[in-house]
């Protein structure tokens, strides 16, 4: 999972930073990842590969060098978690299109996202931020980041390599499907226990 620093503090009201380009470097990989998966070709599945290894190299590097070079901004924290998300959406969409997973595992899926973007926007409309990202919630991504090119191989080789591939990929994709939905519940008790409580005074003028 990401190293981005989603619960420090800004350092700098810069939008066109290295990290954050780095980051849009990232989204804009997220609809040639998507195709090259649609195609159901090896030569397409191993490009594919590489650009989820160069996002999951990208992920750790726009987070370090934000930290390194004090250039932490909100629009990287914003954009960091909707890249980790596009591709997970983007590949279960792929696999289940391609009948290597579940369209009950899309479900899952998909559908604790929604209720956390709901939950979350509820939040934001009573004058909070959103939660701090949870360990478990990093787990559960880096899990299920792990599991998909892992299955993406087991599709692409035959022999041992394709099986070991499905077999680790399964494996990962279990736990991170069982972590993600668990870290949901916490982030969903969270907001919960919060909108209940009295929203936060308005700032006063000096």
């Amino acid at each position: 999972m990401s190293d981005a620093p989603v619960g420090l503090e800004p350092t700098t009201d810069r939008v066109l930073t290295v990290p954050n380009l780095i980051s849009l470097l990232r989204l804009a990989l997220v609809p040639v990842f998507f195709v090259l998966l649609l195609l159901d070709e090896t030569w397409a599945d191993m490009t594919a590969l590489v650009i989820l290894f160069i996002s999951g190299f990208t992920d750790w590097l726009d987070g370090y060098l934000a930290r390194k070079w004090n250039q932490i901004t909100r629009l990287g924290q914003l954009l960091d978690p909707i890249a980790d998300r596009l591709y997970i959406a983007a590949t279960i969409i792929a696999f289940a299109i391609r009948e290597i997973i579940p369209w009950w595992l899309v479900a899952i899926l998909v559908g604790r996202d929604l209720i956390m973007a709901v939950l979350i926007a509820l939040l934001r409309r009573k004058g909070y931020g959103p939660p701090e990202v949870h360990f478990l919630g990093k787990v559960a991504t880096f899990d299920l980041l792990y599991a998909f090119p892992l299955l993406l191989i087991g599709e692409a080789f035959e022999g041992w390599v394709g099986t070991l591939g499905l077999i680790t990929g399964w494996a990962f994709a279990i736990w991170g499907t069982g972590l993600y939905v668990w870290s949901g519940i916490l982030y969903a008790t969270q907001i919960v226990r919060v909108l209940g409580s009295p929203a936060p005074a308005p700032a006063k003028s000096p």
